[in-house]
């Protein structure tokens, strides 16, 4: 597999290098060759170069198989015009890849109860995925502008785009437990009218999954009362982002969280977090969210479940028995650094793939 690394900035170097790491570890342990070339974005693009999305960037994501991203942001640049700032290379890079899928999954580990600020009986046994439409919406949609005195956006949807990304909603959800979440605000939003009568329309083809709608205001409550309500919930761009993001209170850490970008014709593999430049060089990120990352990449663009599963049992393993970045820890666990989780989990994902291919050869 040909991998484009875009470390951004940040903490992003330093989750990307434990990504990479278990990337190539277990991949060599499955036998599958990996060749990894490293790429600019960002603020550190722009520093480099003049943009947050350079073409020789551009161009090497394109020839890829698969591109693993790490952060991007950087407060130097919070009063640069839009085009001028690290996010825009995102959104550029997001677009480029063509994917429309973003998948983000959110599940309560049994060992990190503690972390979570809901009660145990609220959070255990909470496993779900939120499918975000990621390429249309307020963020892309024309005509935008700005002027001294005001500034508009255009919320935009077509059928077709609904409708692709719906479909990898009920694929998913056939795989897990059979049911949707189709999360709008119908009530005020013609965009979300045509969003809800065209999600219905692909659930028809759908008879064996349970679809239920929902504004996105009771879905924002819903998370934090019930989460164990939800198994697949799909939504627009922005309401997308920001129900992402609150779902990350389940598993207590937004650096726990990794995400998959798919549809398009490169998949693109993140953690959720963001550039964090406060803890930045400190060696103390949670590498897990970029880990788990990877599994997903292991998964959607490698098709390969039994590195998927090699890692992501190492990351419970190591949760449950005790081990913490500073973000998720509590009283009585071993607290360590990025490198030292880094460690763990290379070790266990590779104990964990070798025994799978033992099994397969056998």
């Amino acid at each position: 597999m040909k991998i484009a690394v875009l470390p951004g900035d940040g903490i992003g170097p330093e989750v990307t290098r434990s990504a990479i790491r278990i990337l190539a570890e277990v991949g060599e342990m499955a036998g599958i060759q990996v060749d990894l070339t490293e790429h600019l974005i960002g603020g550190t693009a722009i520093r480099e170069t003049g943009s947050p999305f350079p073409d020789e960037t551009a161009s090497a994501c394109v020839a890829s198989d698969a591109v693993l991203l790490g952060a991007v942001g950087d407060p130097a640049f919070d009063n640069s015009k839009p085009e001028e700032r690290p996010e825009k290379g995102l959104l550029r890079l997001r677009k480029a890849l063509g994917g429309f899928a973003n998948l983000r999954p959110s599940r309560a580990y049994e060992s990190l109860i503690g972390s979570s600020p809901l009660r145990e009986d609220v959070f255990r046994g909470t496993d779900l995925l939120i499918v975000r439409e990621l390429l249309g919406g307020l963020y892309f949609g024309e005509p935008r502008g700005t002027s001294d005195r005001e500034a508009f956006n255009t919320m935009r949807y077509s059928t077709a785009e609904v409708e692709r990304v719906a479909c990898v909603a009920f694929e998913a959800a056939r795989v897990r437990r059979g049911k949707v979440t189709s999360v709008d605000k119908a009530n005020v939003l013609e965009t979300s009218q045509l969003w809800r009568r065209t999600v219905d329309k692909v659930a028809k083809g759908y008879p064996d999954i349970k679809l239920e709608h929902m504004f996105v205001d009771a879905c924002a409550m819903h998370l934090v009362t019930n989460p164990k309500g939800f198994d697949v919930i799909l939504t627009e761009n922005l309401f997308g982002d920001i129900l992402s993001d609150e779902a990350a209170v389940l598993t207590g850490s937004l650096g726990m969280l990794a995400s998959a970008t798919i549809g398009g014709n490169i998949d693109l593999y993140e953690p959720v977090h963001g550039s964090a430049p406060d803890i930045a060089g400190k060696n103390i990120a949670n590498p897990l969210g970029a880990i788990a990352s990877v599994a997903m990449l292991f998964r959607y663009s490698a098709k390969n479940e039994s590195c998927a599963k090699a890692i992501d049992d190492a990351i419970d393993r190591a949760l449950s028995e005790g081990y913490r970045t500073v973000d998720i820890a509590k009283d009585g666990c071993r607290v360590v650094s990025t490198d030292e989780m880094t460690d763990i989990i290379a070790r266990y994902a590779v104990e964990n793939a070798g025994a799978s291919r033992a099994y397969h050869a056998v």
